[in-house]
């Protein structure tokens, strides 16, 4: 899905990490959140409450995700899930486009 349509969008951004990652909420019909936003080269750590998914639409990076020491690559096009109440770690290596969509 490249586009949404019938949504809701807060004009006010989420700005994390001063400024270096902001997103978007995106709200549909249903009750369904996502967000879109962009994240800035750098290493970040984000907690969250729901499980969600994280769709990479463009640049690189590589997340570290609960209960493991590895780091796994991802780059636009490619996705990765999050277990909720819940921290991972990212290492942004490129300006990354993302959007990111809460499981109830």
């Amino acid at each position: 899905m490249t586009e949404f349509a019938g949504v809701t969008i807060k004009k006010a951004a989420n700005i994390y990490f001063d400024g270096k990652v902001t997103s978007r909420v995106v709200t549909f019909p249903d009750g369904t959140v996502k967000t879109l936003g962009i994240m800035l080269p750098g290493d970040y750590e984000f907690g969250t409450e729901k499980p969600e998914v994280m769709e990479i639409l463009a640049g690189e990076l590589t997340v570290q995700l609960p209960g493991s020491d590895e780091w796994v690559a991802v780059k636009g096009g490619e996705t990765f899930e999050v277990p909720g109440s819940s921290k991972f770690k990212l290492q942004v290596a490129s300006v990354t486009d993302y959007c990111c969509s809460y499981i109830d």
